[in-house]
């Protein structure tokens, strides 16, 4: 089993918000403090130590007390930026990602996607939650930005976006991937819900789930 010293947490937060109309996303407030800090206090007790990808207002996210670390690539290249630099600064065998914007991610991500990555001997452990779909019924979609990733998989990340790869997808395909599931009796549906405009950020604050 992975200790929970073994695995560094990363919180992406290099976004551009575009649809929230530019505004910095994680230090937009949600239930009386930044969200990014919401998302931090979520995710200490899962790991050893955290981090955070941020591209602007880097002071303000010092101010959080961990380390601060800047895209490498050029041109706001998305979450692979996030790993990639956060792999290469995670000091521990496995390294944890969570999005500024989805603050009611489970209390038991980093433990569930341990126990799978182990069990199935994988080098990436993804997050999948159930989606309504038009016609009513719900399916399983993975939550790429919710990944427990090897640390030894940074010299593959490096050549997938040297070579212009951006999508997180093709790039866990090219490594033994265990999806996990996030769908038994007691998982908060709003769990992996990512609030991309102030307005679902708003609902999302007034909304009755524990987070």
């Amino acid at each position: 089993m992975i200790d929970t010293r073994d695995i560094t947490g990363l919180i992406l937060a290099g976004g551009r918000g575009s649809r929230m109309g530019g505004v910095d996303k994680g230090l937009q407030g949600f239930r009386g403090q930044p969200l990014a800090l919401h998302v931090l206090r979520r995710l200490q007790p899962q790991v050893g130590s955290v981090m955070i990808s941020a591209n602007r207002n880097l002071a303000a996210y010092e101010a959080f007390g961990v380390p601060v670390w800047p895209d490498g690539l050029a041109d706001h290249a998305g979450p692979l930026a996030g790993f990639l630099i956060g792999l290469e600064h995670c000091t521990t065998p496995w390294l944890l990602t969570v999005p500024c914007d989805s603050p009611c991610f489970p209390a038991d991500l980093a433990s569930r996607l341990a126990a799978a990555a182990t069990a199935q001997g994988a080098d990436i452990a993804m997050a999948a939650a159930p989606e309504q779909q038009h016609d009513g019924s719900t399916r399983l979609r993975t939550q790429p930005v919710f990944c427990l990733l090897r640390v030894n998989l940074l010299q593959s990340l490096q050549g997938f976006t040297a070579d212009g790869g951006r999508e997180i997808h093709r790039w866990a395909a090219l490594h033994p991937c265990a999806v996990v599931p996030f769908d038994q009796a007691g998982d908060d549906p709003l769990a992996f819900f990512n609030a991309n405009t102030l307005a679902q950020l708003h609902a999302l604050d007034s909304a009755q789930t524990p987070c």
